[in-house]
């Protein structure tokens, strides 16, 4: 018994990971849709790969979640990552920085560096408090909004009321890690998850989407075919929350409304 605990305590994680996901009759694809992962996430934890997750908090929060998905604990795997994997901290010198005038770049360093781990921080509080909400929530905000337009008499900036039947495809490309969700004018999720850079994802949905992501200049959104900018609709923490109409216009989406107001 002490010889299996032993040998159990030196596999590592993504070996952990792999035989709870084949034991469970799920392969890769199938165990990044119900993690709502990228299957390359999925392939990358299994492999102990864990520089190309990014920042040690994903890495952590990606293991707990799979860990969770095939019955394995999470505090052992987090243990095991501890103990072999390296800490990933992000790659600042990607971040890209104009050279001050003057001479005076020892002046504009650290405040570069300052901005860059407050942005980081702010995506990461970020995604693990949309991952913690329910979905159930999710649908109640949509209707209200628009029974609140109508109620109001409607202005000039009102979104194009959609034609019953008519839907919108929406194409969603990934240049870095972000968080991105999107629902239909009924409030139904089409789409939510960490997704990394490379990724893509096309739905489609009846007008109008409301499309959340997390890191905004990574992620690019085209409707029906046209461009759909959004960086200049993205809140200083970097997010964006907007609506895309029948037309393929976005706008800022209004604030959900928490339970009991």
């Amino acid at each position: 018994m002490a010889t299996a605990v032993s040998g159990e305590q030196r596999c590592g994680a993504g070996a952990r990971l792999r035989a709870g996901r084949e034991n469970r009759g799920l392969s890769v694809p199938q165990a990044a849709e119900r993690l709502r992962f990228d299957a390359r996430i999925v392939e990358a934890l299994e492999a102990e790969d864990y520089a190309a997750l990014g920042a040690d908090v994903y890495v952590r929060g990606y293991l707990r979640r799979y860990a969770e998905l095939v019955g394995d604990s999470p505090e052992e795997l987090l243990g095991l990552y501890a103990r072999d994997g390296q800490v990933i901290r992000p790659d600042l010198t990607r971040i890209p920085h104009r050279e001050p005038p003057d001479g005076a770049a020892w002046l504009g360093l650290p405040a570069l560096l300052g901005l860059a781990g407050f942005a980081l921080i702010a995506l990461v509080a970020w995604v693990f408090s949309v991952q913690g909400e329910k979905p159930q929530s999710l649908a109640a905000a949509p209707p209200e909004a628009r029974a609140a337009a109508t109620v109001s008499g409607g202005t000039a900036d009102e979104a194009p009321v959609a034609t019953p039947g008519t839907r919108t495809q929406l194409a969603l490309k990934f240049s870095a890690l972000s968080w991105a969700e999107v629902s239909d004018a009924s409030g139904r999720l089409l789409l939510q998850g960490l997704y990394a850079g490379g990724a893509s994802r096309t739905l489609s949905g009846a007008p109008p989407l409301r499309v959340t992501v997390g890191n905004t200049p990574a992620v690019t959104l085209q409707a029906n075919g046209q461009p759909v900018p959004i960086e200049g609709l993205a809140r200083r923490d970097g997010t964006a929350h907007v609506l895309i109409d029948a037309e393929g216009h976005a706008s800022p989406a209004p604030r959900r409304l928490a339970h009991g107001d």
